[in-house]
């Protein structure tokens, strides 16, 4: 017996939301997977560092005896050196996202350019390493200081930080720009005074990604030549330095087991590090969203 078109409407209409119903389980299944595994790697890590976690460990410096390292110079290694990135990549960041998205005409060059930062932000992170020890720690002299380290970092996290800060300023409306023309006001002026203010929330979010990277990253850092034993603090931007990542990285190839312990410590005083920066940049993020509305 041959169906009407009302029965078959129906039934396609059934079949549709049984595949997605069968879809939203699959993709909650997927994070509740990932969900777990994080879950794990992190009881796994808080069970083996935790009980090294101590004054001691965060004020002394590496040592080839478990019990009197520490992170001190690695901690401070990382402040420094996160520091410095923030003050280079972040005007350069925004600055060129402003003017991809506002100020420069829209012809092939600037495609060109926005398809080579697109592209850029997927390299590899050793390629930026390579580039920095050509560039920062030969060519121009710097050696293994926190300069070159803090430049290589930049050139990774640079393509991730202006494509994040042109989706925010995308989302502006583009009734405030009418609104400063109307009023006279430049381009220059509309995009500095209104637009940037308006997207500086969604700017501060990739900001955010972009650093939590590149605070976590350690290849660069090896290729530059970051040392992993320091037992100074560095005093400059010229000063050889490591960081917690090297740090981490140095006790985990060793072979004892208190070493390991020791590395789990390490990773829990970075991702202290990093929530505590994530949270400060989400405060002034609420913050000056509660001032725009």
């Amino acid at each position: 017996m041959k169906r009407s078109p009302l029965e078959l409407s129906n039934t396609n209409i059934q079949k549709r939301h049984r595949k997605a119903r069968m879809f939203r389980l699959l993709c909650a299944g997927v994070t509740w997977l990932g969900a777990a595994l994080l879950a794990i790697l992190l009881i796994q890590i808080t069970l083996d560092g935790i009980k090294w976690l101590d004054i001691q460990f965060l004020t002394s410096f590496p040592s080839r005896f478990p019990y009197k390292a520490g992170v001190k110079s690695a901690l401070v290694g990382t402040l420094w050196l996160i520091t410095m990135i923030a003050i280079v990549s972040i005007p350069i960041g925004v600055a060129t996202a402003l003017y991809l998205e506002e100020l420069s005409h829209k012809g092939r060059i600037a495609k060109i350019v926005e398809v080579n930062i697109a592209n850029l932000a997927g390299v590899p992170s050793i390629v930026y390493g390579i580039i920095g020890l050509a560039i920062f720690v030969r060519g121009l002299g710097f050696e293994r200081s926190l300069v070159s380290g803090a430049l290589t970092m930049s050139l990774l996290i640079l393509p991730v930080i202006i494509i994040a800060s042109r989706e925010a300023i995308k989302t502006v409306p583009m009734s405030i720009r009418h609104a400063a023309y109307a009023l006279g006001a430049t381009k220059l002026q509309t995009a500095w005074a209104h637009v940037l203010p308006a997207s500086f929330p969604g700017i501060l979010t990739g900001v955010i990604l972009a650093l939590s990277r590149a605070i976590g990253e350690t290849a660069p850092l090896i290729m530059i030549g970051a040392l992993t034993y320091v037992a100074f603090l560095p005093e400059g931007p010229m000063d050889s330095f490591t960081a917690l990542p090297i740090q981490i990285f140095n006790w985990v190839s060793r072979p004892q087991q208190e070493f390991h312990e020791l590395a789990a410590g390490g990773i829990i005083v970075l991702l202290v590090v990093l929530l505590t920066m994530n949270a400060t940049a989400i405060f002034i993020r609420h913050k000056t969203e509660k001032k725009l509305q």
